[in-house]
């Protein structure tokens, strides 16, 4: 069986060493128009609005959360900090910080719901 995945390794190396690959990709070989993809965009002035708002509206919902779950998201994913870390700073275990967060994403979800807010 060996043999096999040694002469496929080989017809790879074959292919690329012959130089047939095309020298360019056209949008039908892509999939999708590369010149109109919103993704490879710079963002619009609309697009930063909606950024910011969102930004706004999350941290909103993350200072109305306990102290406790507030600091170990706030370590976590404005500071992104490992848990090891968090624990180490907060002066708790992994498992206490890990809880937290769980607790703390928990009720941020309870709180969206409650304000029937949609973030895509």
């Amino acid at each position: 069986m060996s043999w096999v995945l040694r002469i496929a390794h080989n017809q790879v190396i074959d292919f690329f060493r012959g130089g047939r690959r095309p020298a360019h990709v056209t949008s039908e070989d892509a999939g999708y128009d590369v010149l109109n993809n919103k993704e490879l965009a710079d963002p619009t002035v609309e697009d930063r609005m909606i950024r910011d708002q969102l930004e706004e509206d999350v941290r909103s919902l993350i200072d109305r959360l306990p102290e406790e779950q507030r600091e170990v998201v706030v370590l976590r994913h404005y500071f992104d900090l490992s848990f090891k870390e968090i624990a180490q700073q907060t002066g708790v275990s992994i498992n206490t910080a890990l809880g937290r967060m769980r607790y703390a994403l928990i009720n941020l979800r309870k709180l969206v719901d409650e304000r029937r807010l949609a973030f895509a």
